[in-house]
């Protein structure tokens, strides 16, 4: 099986080997192959969206990094009919939105918001 070699902060990893313990996995790898997979199957999961969507998108992030969520959220003001942003802790922050719209563009907002690198968390609940 192939080497690939992922630098991680410290924190990460302390949270890693946590989720490691918690949940049962024998090693840090199958630990992250698990997220791949989980990834993978999100990935499927959006591509067979399809129509016209009335949808909840549920967002987590750090505090103090909502301007790039803002910004999306801007650019994507069309289909993005309502949004709650609230802090849950001292870091951490959830949004809510309400979109309305085709398929193809609630797939790019998720992928916008998953690519950003602020996101922490980004779900999907279909009506």
């Amino acid at each position: 099986m192939p080497i690939v070699s992922i630098s991680l902060t410290n924190d990460f990893l302390k949270e890693m080997d946590q989720l490691q313990d918690t949940e049962g996995f024998s090693g840090r790898s199958e630990l992250i192959r698990a997220g791949i997979r989980a990834l993978m199957n999100q990935k499927l999961d959006r591509e067979n969206l399809v129509g016209n969507m009335k949808c909840v998108l549920l967002i987590t992030h750090e505090e103090g990094e909502e301007h790039s969520v803002t910004d999306i959220k801007h650019e994507f003001d069309k289909i993005t009919k309502t949004g709650l942003h609230y802090k849950l802790d001292d870091k951490k922050c959830v949004e809510l939105l309400i979109v309305d719209g085709k398929a193809n563009e609630v797939k790019e907002l998720m992928r916008r918001f998953q690519v950003s690198g602020e996101v922490d968390n980004i779900k999907l609940v279909k009506t």
